[in-house]
């Protein structure tokens, strides 16, 4: 704690960050849910979603994955070999530097994933009334 003052808590803000824990957590529980629905253990779809989603340059590399999922490095090359194994994604060598791999998704990868994020979005759209108005609470 630093030599800040801090506005007494009143039991409100217990409310509002258990219902907000509880709604992360109401989400999560569905995605893995769905992930192994899917065939996919949880961290494989989040892993999925982390290189299609990737915004740090032109493709991601695993320690690029592995900084996204906050895994180890080697923990990505396992999880990597898994996906790669499983047809749902691919390394390619960098044309410019060859020593640097990236990842990209396969076409069933691509599917699968897409399927999965319309599932997620679709949730998530459930419950966007509940954040709002927790939201709107935390504002006041």
């Amino acid at each position: 704690m630093t030599g800040k003052t801090r506005a007494k808590l009143a039991a409100a803000d217990y409310h509002i960050l258990a219902e907000f824990r509880h709604l992360l957590r109401r989400f999560l529980v569905f995605s893995e849910d769905a992930a192994r629905a899917a065939g996919l253990a949880p961290q494989q779809h989040q892993a999925l979603l982390a290189i299609k989603g990737f915004t740090g340059g032109p493709a991601p590399t695993i320690g690029d994955l592995a900084q996204q999922l906050v895994i180890k490095h080697h923990s990505a090359v396992g999880l990597v070999d898994r996906l790669v194994k499983a047809g749902y994604l691919k390394r390619r060598q960098d044309t410019d530097d060859r020593r640097r791999v990236t990842l990209a998704l396969t076409a069933s990868g691509e599917k699968l994933l897409e399927d999965l994020t319309s599932a997620h979005r679709d949730e998530l759209r459930m419950l966007t009334p509940s954040l709002k108005a927790l939201f709107a609470k935390l504002e006041r």
